[in-house]
């Protein structure tokens, strides 16, 4: 039920960030469903602190999270200060 609630919350983060109907690719849309993602693993790795394979997989999702953020401040800084702040991220 956990990944279920987390798969719900994904799919209401990535539809309030969309730009258009049909878009998947818009760095807002992958951001914002990688920021629940990892916030699940956080949860995670709470209750599993020896889970080292789940550690590495979330050290890679934060990494590949900043990479989309910088190309976004890069092409567009008003968005990426829009996306970071309704997202909390630092």
């Amino acid at each position: 039920p956990a990944r279920f609630v987390s798969a719900q919350r994904i799919v209401e983060l990535r539809a309030t960030h969309r730009r258009h109907e049909t878009d998947t690719g818009s760095p807002e849309y992958q951001v914002a469903g990688m920021t629940e993602r990892i916030s699940h693993l956080t949860n995670h790795l709470k209750e599993h602190p020896k889970d080292f394979s789940t550690r590495r997989g979330l050290v890679a999702l934060v990494n590949k999270r900043r990479r989309l953020l910088n190309y976004l401040f890069r092409e567009d800084e008003t968005r990426y200060v829009e996306i970071v702040g309704a997202l909390g991220i630092r």
